[in-house]
C-alpha cells in the first residue's frame, strides 16, 4: 500500500497537481476518458447540449463521447484542422455556445501537432465549459504541468512513458472530482455497505473499483523517476532536434508529401 500511493504521489508531482488526491489509476487513457464521459457526462448532460471535438481526436477521445451523446442527446461538434495540420480557432467562440464539455488532443498521435490547449481551455472556461485534454502523446514528450495547462482533466498512459501496459491516469480537479458519482462499484470505492445501500470513498478511491494494478502503478512511479532523473526539458528539446532535423532532409525528397507542421515548433 505505502508503495502504491508513493507512485500516486510521484505521478501527481510529475504532472503538477496540488494532491496525489487528484490522480485516478485506471488501465489507460481510454479507460480514464470513458470514466469521465460515465460519470461526468451523465451526471450532467441532457439532450441540446453540446460536446465540443476536434477532428484530429484518437478514437479514445471520440468514441465515448459518441456514446455520451447517443445516451444523453447532446450533440457533438467540431474544430476542424487546416492545410497545415493545426487546428482553425476562428470560430472557436462561436463554437463554444452552449457547450458543456471541451474534449481536445494536446499532441496529435498522427500530426505531431502541439495544440495551443491553455488558450483554448481560457476560452471554454468563459463560456462555462470544462476541458479534458488526452494527454496520452504528450505527458510522454513535453514538460506538463496540470496548473499551467488550465484544463479540468487530463488522461494519459503508462506504457507511453516507459512503463507498463494495464495502467493510466486521470487527474481532474479535485472540486470536480468530488462533485462526480464513481464509474463503478464494487470493493475499495465504498465507505460503507448494507444490504440495500451504500456510501462511497472520498477521491480517488471512489473511482478505483475493485483490486487495483498494483504492480503497473508502482512500475509507473519508476518510470516517472526515470523521466525525471533525465529531465522532460531535455527529453523534449531532443525530440525537436531530431524533428528539424528529419523535415530538413525529407525536403530534399522529391514528390513527397508531408501532413502536419513543417516546423519543429509546431
Amino acid at each position: 500500500t505505502f508503495a502504491f500511493e508513493r507512485a500516486r504521489g510521484k505521478v501527481a508531482r510529475f504532472v503538477g497537481a496540488h494532491s496525489p488526491k487528484e490522480i485516478v489509476f485506471t488501465r489507460n487513457t481510454t479507460e480514464a476518458i470513458n470514466l469521465v464521459a460515465r460519470a461526468w457526462g451523465d451526471a450532467n448532460l441532457r439532450a441540446g447540449d453540446r460536446i465540443l471535438l476536434t477532428t484530429m481526436e484518437h478514437h479514445s477521445n471520440l468514441v465515448p463521447w459518441q456514446q455520451l451523446a447517443q445516451r444523453s442527446g447532446a450533440k457533438l461538434e467540431f474544430l476542424e484542422v487546416d492545410g497545415a495540420g493545426r487546428l482553425v480557432l476562428d470560430e472557436l467562440d462561436r463554437k463554444l455556445a452552449g457547450v458543456k464539455l471541451v474534449a481536445l488532443t494536446q499532441q496529435s498521435n498522427v500530426l505531431g501537432t502541439i495544440n495551443p490547449v491553455r488558450q483554448i481551455a481560457a476560452r471554454a472556461h468563459d463560456a462555462g465549459a470544462l476541458v479534458l485534454v488526452d494527454g496520452a502523446q504528450s505527458v510522454p514528450h513535453l514538460p506538463v504541468n496540470v496548473q499551467e495547462l488550465g484544463a479540468d482533466f487530463l488522461a494519459f498512459s503508462g506504457h507511453k512513458m516507459c512503463g507498463p501496459t494495464g495502467i493510466g491516469v486521470l487527474w481532474g480537479r479535485r472540486q470536480v472530482l468530488e462533485s462526480m458519482p464513481p464509474f463503478m462499484g464494487g470493493g475499495s470505492m465504498i465507505r460503507s455497505v448494507s444490504l440495500y445501500e451504500s456510501t462511497y470513498a472520498d477521491v480517488p478511491a471512489r473511482f478505483e473499483a475493485g483490486t487495483p494494478a498494483i504492480g503497473e502503478a508502482i512500475a509507473l512511479g519508476e518510470a516517472v523517476d526515470f523521466l525525471t532523473d533525465v529531465g522532460m526539458e531535455k527529453i523534449f528539446a531532443h525530440e525537436q532536434h531530431l524533428l528539424a532535423y528529419a523535415l530538413e532532409r525529407l525536403a530534399e525528397v522529391g514528390g513527397l508529401r508531408l501532413f502536419g507542421p513543417a516546423s519543429a515548433e509546431a
